[in-house]
C-alpha cells in the first residue's frame, strides 16, 4: 500500500553495513491477528572455508573443467534441449556475489541467476528461515486452506506495494504464473478481452505470457495459435529522446490500433515492464510512463507493471515503477522476491482482485512455506540491510566505470544505459556481445546476453565495491579481445 511521489533517480548516500552480529526478534501482526515472530541469524556471515584466503576470480582449470565436462554430457543426454544454456558453467555452492563450481574454480558473479540471487548466494538470513520452516512445515495448500505464512508474506508484500489504498496479493511459483493469474484478472475484472503488450517484452513461456512476450520469434515459433486479443507496440525508445527527438512511437501505434482495429472500451489493460529486461535492459525516457498512464486513464484501462525482474529493489527503489512517480493497477513480482526459491506474485488494488470468486483462481503450490519464509527474510534483509542504497550506490559506480570503457572503445560500445544494478551494455553487433559473455566467462565473470546485442550486468545487491572494481577490470581485458 505504500505510494511514491518521487521522479527523480537521485542518488542515496548513505550505504549499508552488515557488520551487526547480534541475534534480532520482529514480531509481527499476521493477518489471522495473532502475532508472528520472525527471528533473524547474524547479519555478517563468516566467509565458508572453501573461499577463504582465495582471490576471486580463481581458476585452477581450463574451462570447462573435467567435472564440468561430465555434468554437461550428463546432462545433455537426459534434459530438454529446449533449455538454452549461455556456457558451461556447472555451479556447487556459493557465497555473496561468488560461485564455485564444480571443479573447485571461483567465479564473480554479475548475473545473479537471471537477477534472482537478490541477496546474494547463500545469505545467512534467508538459509536460516528455510532451514527453520523446512523443520516446521514443508507443504500444505493455501489454496484450500489458511496458512499463516502465506497470508503474512502477503500482508507484507500489500504494504510494500506501490499502489493506493487497500491492496490483495495472490502468491505462485514463477513469473510467468503470476503473468498468467494477471492476465486473467485483468479480463475478469473488467469485461473485456482485449490487452497490450510491447515489441521486445519478455512475459514468460507459458501460452497467456508467451502471447503478451514479443522479444524473440522463436519463442512463438510452431506453438500457434496463441492467446487471442493480444496486441503489440513499440516500447519506449530512450536513444530517439537523447538525440533531442520526441518519442512518439508508442503513442501513435496506440492511436492507431484504436482508430483501427480495437475500441479503446474493449482493452482491459496495458502490460509493462517498467524497464525493459529481455529486450535488452532499456529504461524509458522521463515522462514516458506518466503519458501511458494517463492514456489508460483516458480509456478505462488497467495499467499492469511487470516487475518480475526489475523489481525487489534492483533498481535502487523497491519498485523500478517509484522511479516514474506512476501507480500502477496491478503489479508482478518474482525472481528476487525469495532470493532464489520458486516464489511469484501478482497484487493489485482489492476491488479488483474481489472482482472473482473462490475457486476461479487457485495454486496447489504457489505460496508453499519454504519459499514464503525465504521471501520474509528477503524483504527483512532489503530493508534492514541498507540494500536499496548499496544498489544505487554500486549501480552508479559500475556505470561510471562502464562509461570510461566505452571512451576507450567507441567502435564496441555503443550504449551504456541502467538504473541501480539493472545495467545494459550495448554492443556494436550479436556476434560481439555473445563474444564478450564468452571472453568475461573463461576469465571467471559471469554475465548474460539480454536482447540482440547487449550484455546485462545484474549482479546479487549485497555486491562489493572491490567486487565491482574487478568486474570492471575484467570486462576491459575481455572487451580488448573482443573484434
Amino acid at each position: 500500500m505504500t505510494t511514491s511521489t518521487t521522479t527523480d533517480t537521485a542518488t542515496t548516500t548513505d550505504t549499508a553495513t552488515t557488520t551487526d552480529t547480534a541475534t534480532t526478534t520482529t514480531t509481527t501482526e499476521s493477518t489471522e491477528g495473532a502475532p508472528m515472530t520472525l527471528t533473524t541469524t547474524p547479519l555478517a556471515a563468516p566467509t565458508p572455508d572453501w573461499l577463504d584466503g582465495r582471490p576471486v576470480p580463481d581458476l585452477r582449470t581450463s574451462l570447462p573443467g573435467p567435472r564440468t565436462r561430465e555434468v554437461v554430457a550428463r546432462d545433455q543426454a537426459v534434459t530438454s534441449p529446449s533449455l538454452p544454456r549461455a556456457y558451461p558453467f556447472a555451479p556447487r555452492r556459493g557465497h555473496g556475489s561468488v560461485l564455485e563450481d564444480v571443479d573447485g574454480n571461483l567465479f564473480l558473479d554479475f548475473n545473479a541467476g537471471i537477477a534472482v540471487n537478490s541477496t546474494g548466494h547463500a545469505h545467512p538470513r534467508v538459509r536460516d528461515a528455510v532451514q527453520r520452516q523446512a523443520g516446521e512445515l514443508l507443504h500444505y495448500s493455501a489454496s484450500d486452506f489458511f496458512l499463516p505464512i502465506y497470508s503474512e508474506t502477503a500482508r507484507v508484500l500489500a504494504d510494500l506495494a506501490p499502489i493506493e489504498g487497500p491492496v490483495r496479493v495472490f502468491l505462485t511459483n514463477s513469473g510467468a504464473e503470476a503473468v498468467e493469474g494477471a492476465l486473467k484478472l485483468v479480463r475478469k475484472a473488467t469485461g473485456r478481452s482485449h490487452v497490450v503488450s510491447f515489441y521486445g517484452a519478455f512475459h514468460g513461456r507459458t501460452y497467456g505470457a508467451l502471447s503478451l512476450t514479443s522479444s524473440k520469434a522463436k519463442y512463438h515459433a510452431g506453438f500457434g495459435p496463441l492467446v487471442p486479443d493480444v496486441h503489440h507496440v513499440p516500447y519506449a525508445d530512450p536513444a530517439r529522446v537523447a538525440a533531442g527527438e520526441p518519442d512518439e512511437a508508442t503513442f501513435e501505434a496506440l492511436e492507431r490500433m484504436f482508430r483501427h482495429d480495437v475500441d479503446p472500451r474493449e482493452v482491459a489493460a496495458v502490460f509493462v515492464e517498467p524497464i525493459q529486461g529481455e529486450g535488452g535492459y532499456i529504461v524509458p525516457a522521463a515522462g514516458w510512463m506518466q503519458r501511458l498512464r494517463d492514456l489508460c486513464d483516458e480509456h478505462g484501462i488497467l495499467l499492469v507493471a511487470d516487475e518480475v525482474q526489475c523489481g525487489m529493489g534492483r533498481t535502487g527503489r523497491m519498485w523500478a515503477i517509484e522511479h516514474t512517480g506512476v501507480q500502477p493497477d496491478v503489479l508482478i513480482s518474482a525472481k528476487g522476491l525469495a532470493s532464489g526459491l520458486p516464489l511469484g506474485a501478482f497484487m493489485a488494488r482489492a476491488e479488483l482482485m474481489e472482482a472473482w470468486g473462490a475457486g476461479t483462481h487457485g495454486s496447489t503450490y504457489g505460496g508453499s512455506p519454504i519459499p514464503c519464509a525465504a521471501a520474509l527474510a528477503t524483504c527483512a534483509v532489503i530493508e534492514e540491510e541498507g540494500l536499496l542504497a548499496a544498489a544505487t550506490e554500486r549501480g552508479d559506480q559500475v556505470l561510471a566505470g562502464l562509461r570510461e570503457l566505452r571512451q576507450r572503445h567507441p567502435d564496441l560500445l555503443v550504449d551504456v544505459r541502467g538504473v541501480g544494478l539493472m545495467i545494459g551494455v550495448q554492443l556494436s553487433s550479436g556476434a560481439r556481445a555473445e563474444a564478450l559473455q564468452h571472453a568475461c566467462f573463461e576469465r571467471g565473470l559471469l554475465v548474460l546476453e539480454a536482447g540482440e546485442d547487449v550484455v546485462r550486468m545484474s549482479p546479487p545487491l549485497v555486491v562489493t565495491a572491490d567486487e565491482v572494481e574487478t568486474a570492471l577490470r575484467i570486462l576491459g581485458e575481455a572487451l580488448a579481445t573482443v573484434a
